[in-house]
């Protein structure tokens, strides 16, 4: 059983955000940034409650902007997603998580050190370029669920 429902439209726009966001950072790279994707679907808490689909979790506006960076420019974004994204992000809604994205909803590029905390939420661990966040666990319980 699959982690989340998903149609092959989600895959697709899963895979685009992979591969925008991380294609530099390898497969494992781009699997750490599908797995949070599910992660914020799953979580239903804090900025992310009440979201009940792939896409909703990726065109979510805070504050005024697109939470991804690549879908506010757009331009990296709007790429078609290959076969090799496609297959990942298939493993990443089906079943893949593993440290430091396991139960993070949150990661971003510094370029420069990670600082301890993003939003308040714990540093769980950093995977070449990208740091990674998870909520703590009595203010997100569903980010702990399969």
């Amino acid at each position: 059983m699959p982690r989340v429902q998903y149609t092959s439209s989600d895959v697709d726009l899963v895979a685009r955000m992979m591969r925008a966001e991380a294609e530099g950072e390898g497969r494992l790279g781009m699997l750490m940034v599908g797995n949070v994707i599910v992660n914020r679907l799953k979580a239903n808490c804090l900025d992310f409650r009440g979201l009940r689909t792939i896409r909703q979790v990726i065109f979510q506006v805070q504050g005024g902007n697109y939470s991804f960076e690549a879908v506010q420019k757009g331009n990296v974004f709007y790429n078609p997603a290959r076969s090799v994204e496609r297959r990942l992000a298939k493993l990443t809604l089906d079943y893949w998580r593993e440290h430091p994205s396991k139960y993070a909803l949150w990661y971003f590029n510094p370029y420069a050190p990670c600082p301890p905390t993003w939003y308040n939420q714990p540093f769980t661990g950093q995977y070449k370029q990208h740091c990674y966040y998870e909520p703590q666990a009595n203010t997100c319980e569903g980010a702990y669920i399969w």
